[in-house]
């Protein structure tokens, strides 16, 4: 049976670039998604077809008009939550051994979590989540398929940063009043701008 396989990637780890687009309206996020041929921080290892094979049909689905939305952290299965969505992938390619994807920040109430973050300097990590069958003498990865990319806080590499940005935010009685702001703010550009100096305040306070 298919095991949900994720594997985080910090900032680093992942060559994020932050980049608008020429309108200007745009945010995106760049970099590598899954790491092909070596063994990763689960003792995993993707064989570098595999990768091919899942960025393909993740691909074929994106040009057949179909949407891959992604999620602000980790949820525990392969089901996407509409309410956490922050971001859908707009492409992914093969360079090297590496997927690499190209990730849209959206204007939901966690893409403008999002974008607030990286606009503020703050580094965020990139995680796939998939299924496929992992061999226990190994950990070589088999028919594996990417169902999606999320935007995540805490990476996999230890002591990359020690706070977890979004889990903090949720831990802080003040995380809740700005993410409920966060929902009523929809275009008002007052609400906006207090909502983007009181995440800074919120970010200060993580010590990050």
């Amino acid at each position: 049976m298919a095991m949900h396989l994720k594997e985080h990637l910090n900032y680093n780890a992942a060559n994020i670039v932050v980049e608008g687009s020429e309108s200007g309206k745009d945010l995106y996020m760049k970099g590598i998604c899954i790491q092909g041929g070596v063994k990763n921080a689960n003792e995993r290892v993707y064989p570098v077809k595999e990768i091919e094979n899942a960025v393909k049909t993740l691909n074929e689905q994106i040009v057949g008009g179909y949407s891959v939305l992604g999620e602000v952290d980790h949820p525990d299965d392969l089901k996407i939550n509409l309410d956490r969505v922050s971001h859908m992938i707009t492409e992914m390619w093969m360079d090297g051994p590496n997927g690499y994807g190209k990730l849209k920040i959206l204007p939901t109430p966690m893409g403008k979590l999002v974008e607030t973050m990286l606009t503020s300097g703050v580094k965020l990590g990139v995680s796939s989540r998939g299924s496929g069958n992992v061999s226990e003498s190994d950990g070589q990865v088999s028919d594996f398929e990417i169902i999606t990319v999320d935007v995540v806080s805490q990476p996999s590499a230890p002591n990359a940063y020690p706070t977890a940005i979004y889990e903090g935010l949720m831990n802080m009685n003040h995380g809740h009043k700005v993410l409920d702001m966060a929902k009523e703010a929809n275009g008002d550009a007052k609400v906006q701008r207090y909502l983007k100096s009181e995440v800074m305040r919120l970010i200060k306070d993580l010590k990050l």
